[in-house]
């Protein structure tokens, strides 16, 4: 847990450091929201230059807000709604450079692995899959990721 706790604080340094030296105007990306969290505040992404940082992501149900029983309908809501970010910005999941999966049971990472590996046509971005404590609305995945333009 705490060497978690120090990724994310690490990628959370990192990424305002990186905030700061960029110069091009950010724009912020939201796509639609479950009625339950239309007033989080936080946007879906943000775009600086050719670099769109995303925030995390849990595969909810959009009537519900709460993730479906199906553990893989929740990981094809998840990365779904990161492809729907990513195209928001022009960009598609083999834009990603480094994703971030936080997990409370680890014995699903097989089975994250082979949905998510469907989601790519080239090389795959870094990536960590950490395990976590629970997750908001008793989610099984939380993703986040930073994508690029070439």
């Amino acid at each position: 847990m705490k060497r978690a706790l120090a990724t994310a604080i690490l990628t959370t340094t990192i990424m305002v450091a990186m905030f700061s030296q960029e110069t091009s105007k950010r724009r912020y990306l939201n796509i639609p929201r479950s009625v339950t969290a239309t007033q989080l505040p936080f946007s879906d992404a943000v775009l600086v230059g050719n670099t769109l940082y995303l925030s995390g992501r849990l595969g909810v149900d959009q009537k519900t807000g709460i993730p479906p029983a199906d553990i893989n309908e929740e990981i094809k809501l998840l990365l779904d709604g990161f492809k729907a970010i990513l195209a928001e910005a022009n960009m598609t999941m083999d834009n990603l450079v480094q994703v971030q999966v936080f997990c409370p049971d680890l014995t699903l990472y097989d089975k994250f692995n082979a949905a998510y590996r469907t989601y790519f046509t080239k090389d795959f971005p870094a990536r960590a899959f950490i395990g976590s404590g629970p997750l908001l609305r008793g989610a099984h995945f939380e993703m986040l990721g930073i994508a690029a333009k070439e």
